[in-house]
């Protein structure tokens, strides 16, 4: 269930981030009204799978589509 619950969450933040060049994770929680353990449970999934890149920018995390 949780497996299932992860890969929902991860297509969520794909089609967030989809034809955008990035977001921070404020501005994703905000686009998915996702919460924080959700949030990283999809980012976990889609860094796992080897499609975002992360860093960070002014102190906050940011998040971008390879």
């Amino acid at each position: 269930m949780l497996k299932e619950k992860a890969g929902v969450i991860a297509g969520k933040l794909w089609e967030t981030l989809n034809g955008n060049e990035g977001m921070t994770q404020k501005q994703i929680k905000k686009a998915t009204k996702l919460v924080d353990k959700d949030f990283f449970l999809g980012l976990g999934w889609l860094l796992r799978e080897d499609k975002v890149e992360t860093s960070e920018e002014d102190g906050e995390l940011f998040v971008k589509l390879k």
